[in-house]
């Protein structure tokens, strides 16, 4: 499926987006993602290019937090990989990485130069509450596949996730080295 577009794509689901059409795409994530892009990643893959379902797109992404690295950058590999090969994952990566790139190394610059003015630590400090925001959003958004199924493995696996690290504050490694077996243990027993 590299290289060819499947003859028959699901309802609701749209042709398997071109090496350019990757770049693109993740372009636009890169460029409206403030404060991190996982929200415009859903946003664009799930909603509106329907590259994804929501399912999909949470499953793949679960495999992207689990991996080394930054999980947006991993999902752009590994999506781009799994639709054009070498060249997905390249045009995928480059739509991702290039933009933000260029900003930092600006954004370095003049922080060097203006960064003890006050009126930027206090334009900061809102910038940081909005993406604090946007991620309690997405995060709601990718809860509710599992919620619509009601209470169930997953569910369940997700919130002994959050209680141990958020409320019981147990190191995240030790916790995911537990339930990761566990999650995917129990995700292959129902599908066999």
């Amino acid at each position: 499926m590299h290289d060819s577009v499947a003859t028959a794509t699901p309802p609701g689901i749209a042709p398997v987006p071109t090496a350019t059409e990757l770049f693109f795409g993740f372009l636009q994530i890169t460029l409206s993602g403030f404060g991190g892009v996982l929200a415009w990643a859903r946003r664009v893959i799930v909603q509106e290019r329907r590259w994804m379902s929501a399912e999909e797109f949470n499953e793949l992404f679960a495999l992207c937090q689990f991996l080394p690295g930054p999980n947006i950058v991993n999902f752009s590999l590994i999506y781009g990989a799994r639709i054009r090969g070498v060249a997905g994952a390249a045009a995928a990566f480059t739509g991702l990485m290039a933009p933000p790139t260029v900003l930092m190394i600006v954004a370095g610059v003049l922080y060097a130069r203006y960064g003890a003015v006050p009126e930027l630590h206090g334009a900061l400090t809102g910038l940081a509450a909005a993406a604090a925001g946007l991620l309690l959003a997405t995060a709601a958004q990718m809860a509710m596949p599992l919620l619509r199924q009601g209470l169930s493995a997953g569910l369940v696996l997700a919130a002994a996730t959050f209680i141990a690290i958020v409320v019981l504050q147990w190191p995240m490694l030790w916790v995911l080295a537990i339930l990761v077996p566990i999650s995917i243990a129990w995700r292959w027993r129902t599908n066999s």
